[in-house]
């Protein structure tokens, strides 16, 4: 049987989290169009591995349409939220992210016709209030970057929502490793011309100790990917998402141990909140599944 589906999501959004702490410290050293192309190169060589040993998948033309769709919104996510990163801490721009967890239900709903359930929408949104109660209320008055940060994470989580729905439309048709591959080589392909075009060619290498973030980054997003990817190809979109929220932990995590970005009482008991959510969300499809007649 292996691992329940939520358990590989919640692995995989761990290893997202610590990608993304990477990541920050990237673009704080380099273009954020340099540090999100070359973490899709470093993907790849990650992902072949996994291609190979799933037998070397052919890419059928009816592939196209969706994975390329898919791989544009991956890498518009990517850059909106690598950006945030530059202006608003790890965990806050985690937590605004949190609004992609909202979308996927009525989004895989429209888009793919999955049945929309009160109880996922009640898990979801028990799970954003946790977010709430994490993030309080900040008397700082907002200046524009910071403004500009948060609607960049917005969009993220629009293009992410996006993206994940058409993941789970594709995970049992594609298998994990040519969605993998798909979403890694799709961004390197719309992010070569847009380096060429905006970044000076001296700038265009990552420096020194950074091809070892490089590569750390990119071998955590192909694990990631590989998780995430499984997880889908076995549950629904709506029933993983609430599970989404458990990044909020990850974050604050790595934000203490590499930023010192300290962990407070309001954040411990917006990730109760969050967990609980969670659990419940477990329980409730364990008890429908075992309630379910057999096929």
């Amino acid at each position: 049987m292996g691992p329940a589906p939520f358990l590989l999501y919640v692995v995989g959004i761990a290893f997202f989290c610590a990608m993304d702490a990477i990541m920050k410290h990237l673009v704080s050293q380099h273009s954020v169009l340099v540090a999100t192309l070359w973490r899709y190169v470093a993907a790849v060589l990650f992902i072949l591995p996994f291609w190979w040993r799933e037998g070397r998948p052919a890419i059928r033309g009816a592939m196209l349409p969706a994975n390329l769709l898919r791989g544009a919104m991956i890498a518009a996510s990517a850059v909106l939220f690598f950006w945030s990163l530059t202006v608003l801490p790890l965990a806050e721009a985690v937590t605004f992210a949190f609004v992609a967890p909202l979308l996927i239900p009525p989004l895989a709903s429209l888009l793919i016709g999955e049945r929309l359930e009160p109880g996922s929408v009640t898990a979801g949104a028990i799970g954003f209030l946790g977010v709430l109660v994490a993030l309080g209320a900040d008397p700082r008055t907002l200046a524009p970057e910071r403004l500009l940060g948060v609607g960049a994470v917005l969009l993220s989580a629009l293009t992410y929502a996006v993206a994940t729905v058409i993941t789970r439309l594709r995970a049992a048709r594609d298998g994990p490793s040519l969605l993998s591959l798909f979403g890694a080589a799709v961004p390197i392909a719309l992010l070569v011309p847009l380096v060429a075009w905006q970044v000076p060619a001296e700038a265009w290498l990552p420096r020194g100790i950074d091809w070892l973030w490089v590569g750390l980054a990119g071998l955590f997003g192909a694990v990631a990917l590989q998780l995430v990817t499984r997880a889908y190809a076995r549950a629904e979109a709506q029933v993983l998402a609430p599970f989404e929220y458990t990044a909020l932990l990850w974050a604050a995590l790595f934000g203490w141990a590499i930023f010192a970005e300290p962990m407070s009482l309001r954040t411990m008991a917006g990730a109760a909140i969050i967990a609980l959510a969670c659990l419940w969300q477990a329980r409730r499809k364990a008890v429908l599944a075992l309630s379910s007649p057999a096929a």
